[in-house]
């Protein structure tokens, strides 16, 4: 089991450099110029080459490169922002856990109601209760969570005054955006719950036990739903990947200070060392969350722990 975890971190390893030197060559190579953008139009061309030589962006690819991996991995040192001259670290150290607040609660509402969605779209498939149910779904694949996030904002806000539009606080705070950052795993978390049901309830063995009298409810909440649950469960994975992904739009639209809306303004201003930091947080917590559905596929299926046993 635990040449399995190490196997997997050493994976790990690999996909972070990955995203990290992708997310360097897309900021290398995107249009635009920071010493240009920090300095203004005003600026002469000896005042813009002195400050990309201050900032080291003279430097060829190569050496940038070699540079920002080294002070990454080695150091963990993200640098300083272009525009603010604070600390990247210590500022996605503040921001961070707003946004991981609001990718768990995100994933919390979408497990709670995706999940019976699905359970119940599959016990009665074909009637009235599954078609509902495939309806809410295809909404919530279809409806963009910006879109969402600006209509909630316009009806509670605006015009009933019930949420505030924007900021941080209490838990009225959190109410929409949550709402319009779930929507689309809500839709998943029911569509793959309801497919991987439908599989399980047609096995031998719930067939077995209904033959035996046990109730409809240990049939599926016993039975079925338990033999079910490792495709769910991968998609519960990714599905808290994808609400850490959807904090960059919400928190833009909410102007709530966490590490998507700080991306987001970094990327206008081509503050590359902000955005190359956040992308790599991002990256290790995604990378952590998928290592951690791998373990647990072990303790749902015992046919996998078997195969752990030994290596």
């Amino acid at each position: 089991m635990w040449k399995y975890i190490l196997k997997r971190l050493g994976m790990m390893i690999f996909v972070v450099l990955g995203v990290a030197i992708v997310i360097f060559s897309i900021m290398y190579f995107v249009p635009g110029d920071p010493a240009q953008i920090i300095l203004g139009s005003s600026a002469t061309p000896e005042q813009v080459e002195y400050l990309r030589e201050t900032m080291g962006l003279n430097k060829s690819y190569l050496a940038q490169l070699g540079i920002f991996l080294r002070d990454t991995f080695l150091r963990w040192d993200f640098g300083t922002s272009y525009m603010t001259k604070s600390s990247i670290i210590q500022e996605i150290g503040v921001r961070f856990p707003r946004t991981l607040q609001l990718a768990l609660w995100s994933m919390i509402v979408s497990v709670v109601v995706g999940l019976p969605l699905g359970i119940v779209a599959a016990v009665h498939q074909g009637r009235w209760q599954d078609n509902a149910a495939i309806l809410v779904s295809m909404l919530g694949l279809s409806i963009p969570g910006f879109w969402l996030a600006l209509m909630m904002v316009l009806l509670f806000s605006v015009k009933l005054g019930w949420l505030p539009a924007y900021g941080v606080g209490g838990w009225e705070y959190y109410v929409m955006p949550v709402l319009s950052n779930c929507l689309g795993n809500i839709a998943m978390n029911a569509r793959q719950t309801r497919s991987a049901m439908l599989d399980v309830i047609r096995s031998d063995y719930v067939t077995t036990a209904r033959a035996k009298g046990v109730s409809e409810r240990n049939v599926i909440y016993k039975h079925a739903l338990p033999n079910a649950l490792i495709p769910i469960i991968t998609l519960l994975g990714t599905g808290f990947g994808a609400s850490l992904g959807g904090t960059v739009i919400v928190e833009s639209v909410f102007v709530m200070p966490g590490i998507g809306n700080y991306m987001t303004s970094a990327i206008t201003n081509l503050d590359y060392p902000v955005v190359r930091g956040s992308v790599v947080i991002l990256a290790i917590v995604f990378s952590f969350i998928m290592l951690v559905v791998d373990l647990i596929y072990a303790y749902v299926d015992p046919r996998i722990k078997a195969q752990y046993v030994g290596k």
